[in-house]
């Protein structure tokens, strides 16, 4: 918390002072997380609004751009972090870039990923977007899922993978 207070001290909001309060938009599943979120911003001053709207509303009020601030998640459809980054390339419009996210520099370096064969070019190319989107901070994450398998213990060969898939093929029972 004395790190919050210090960056609104630098950014020229003491105590939140000057900000004004922000409505954060969210659907009704999410509401005790959005509280606890209004909560801990208000502990350094910041005062939110909490709006809980329908899912098909809030999406669509997302689609056109008239929420500033809202709570959503994006889970990876297959294993490459351009399955993330295209979140923020300008072109894609919403969706899947509903933070409106424009950068130049950005989109370069996306359109190159996108033509690259080289595997290891292409995650510096990533890497790279990823800092511009550190630096830029078009969203907050704020935390993502682990997931945890149990199986019996006569269960062998049954692999983890960032996907989460269940891939049977070398299973066996003993």
């Amino acid at each position: 918390m004395e790190k919050a207070k210090k960056l609104l001290i630098e950014a020229g909001f003491p105590n939140g002072k000057g900000i004004g309060e922000i409505k954060i938009y969210s659907n009704p599943t999410y509401s005790d997380l959005i509280t606890n979120i209004a909560n801990e911003l208000a502990n350094i001053g910041i005062i939110c609004k909490i709006e809980n709207t329908p899912a098909t509303f809030l999406r669509e009020a997302m689609r056109k751009n008239e929420v500033e601030f809202f709570r959503a998640s994006w889970i990876g459809d297959y294993p490459d972090g351009e399955n993330y980054l295209t979140l923020f390339y300008s072109k894609n419009g919403a969706p899947p870039n509903y933070t409106f996210f424009k950068n130049e520099a950005y989109d370069k370096l996306y359109e190159a990923a996108m033509k690259e064969t080289n595997a290891a070019r292409t995650c510096d190319l990533y890497h790279k977007m990823e800092q511009l989107i550190i630096d830029e901070a078009p969203v907050v994450p704020l935390f993502y899922d682990e997931v945890t398998r149990f199986t019996h213990k006569n269960v062998k060969g049954l692999p983890n993978n960032a996907m989460n898939l269940v891939i049977l093929k070398g299973v066996t029972l003993e």
